[in-house]
């Protein structure tokens, strides 16, 4: 199994995500994430779908979201080409202060903001690509996580070679 990350810029429609994910559900295709929010020009919507299957199986996911109607423009976007983010908030309990120096003190190391303070726990933000999410995650065993919302992958492109403008 790969994972592939594909980039579509699509009109900005109501359930335009709706019918995009209902292509995956009908044809059992497995989306690991997906992201979506408007672009700069409100008409439209950037949405980063990370899929895994086989080489055929990725294919043909391109082809056939290539195919609707929605659908402006898709592209693979490689790893070595682009720039992937993610954003995890961590609600962690600490009652005693020596844990939460530590928290804080790991939070620090990862360039990750404390967004929410309690006598009972402290709401970390975490961003960056999910290999270094999953690393402050695996640093985390010493703790009670409360709750874990994560966004899935944000990704664009690098440079200026790839950009797609609409009319």
């Amino acid at each position: 199994m790969q994972k592939k990350v594909f980039q579509l810029l699509v009109d900005n429609t109501a359930g335009v995500l709706s019918r995009i994910s209902g292509l995956f559900s009908r044809r059992g295709y497995n989306i690991e994430s997906i992201t979506a929010g408007t672009t700069a020009d409100p008409r439209f919507t950037r949405i980063t779908i990370v899929a895994s299957g086989d080489d055929d199986i990725l294919d043909q996911i391109e082809k056939q979201v290539r195919k609707l109607v929605d659908v402006r423009d898709i592209r693979e976007l490689r790893p070595e080409e682009s720039v992937y983010r993610e954003l995890a908030m961590i609600k962690v309990r600490v009652n005693d202060e020596q844990k939460r120096q530590g928290l804080i003190a790991i939070t620090n190391i990862f360039r990750g903001n404390i967004i929410d303070v309690s006598p009972e726990a402290l709401m970390i933000e975490i961003t960056g690509n999910a290999t270094k999410v999953d690393a402050f995650l695996g640093l985390l065993t010493g703790y009670e996580i409360l709750e874990l919302a994560r966004t899935g992958i944000a990704a664009l492109a690098r440079g200026t070679d790839h950009i797609v403008y609409l009319d």
